[in-house]
């Protein structure tokens, strides 16, 4: 989390406008109700301001219904944190970079927490490894120049039963691995 960063989560949730929170909430949450939740916000950050995270939780409890085990707000926090610290930017910027960063040979593992970042990775890693490039426009796949690893897991790797009993925590990470081609 970035202390120095120039917009808090508070900022967000005191002052953006509704159809931004929807955007935020929806997009980097996937949260199906988004809408109720960002006017059940606007609501009632109009009486006062929404200065704890209890506060915030509440609200969210009250505007969304409880799904399974998790709490009715994990997901706006996910995506509040999300927007604030632009997470899927410096992922997308670090994967950019470093394929660089990698003599040949050498690998590269990624875990992931959430389908957002997973998805990220996981498509970047198919077209750094794909080594050809092919759209309907063209007659004949073309040779892929960003073509610079070579995928060693297909599907991302996942706790198991036992490591999930010591650490339930993991129930949501993947690891996707790749490594360096040859120059």
């Amino acid at each position: 989390m970035d202390t120095d960063a120039d917009q808090t989560a508070a900022d967000v949730i005191n002052t953006a406008a509704e159809e931004e929170l929807v955007r935020i909430f929806f997009e980097y949450g996937e949260e199906s109700n988004a809408r109720r939740i960002a006017r059940a916000i606007v609501k009632a950050r109009s009486s006062r301001l929404i200065q704890t995270t209890t506060q915030l939780a509440e609200i969210v409890a009250a505007a969304s219904p409880k799904r399974g085990k998790r709490h009715p707000a994990t997901l706006v926090f996910q995506a509040l944190r999300i927007a604030v610290n632009d997470e899927l930017a410096a992922l997308r910027d670090f994967l950019a970079a470093a394929p660089k960063w990698l003599k040949p040979g050498g690998r590269l593992a990624v875990i992931t927490f959430h389908s957002l970042e997973d998805r990220i990775v996981k498509q970047t890693f198919a077209h750094l490894s794909a080594p050809e490039l092919d759209r309907p426009e063209w007659p004949a796949p073309r040779p892929n120049p960003d073509c610079v690893l070579k995928l060693i897991t297909r599907k991302p790797i996942e706790a198991s039963e036992a490591e999930l009993e010591l650490n339930p925590r993991a129930r949501s990470a993947r690891l996707r691995v790749v490594e360096r081609l040859p120059s």
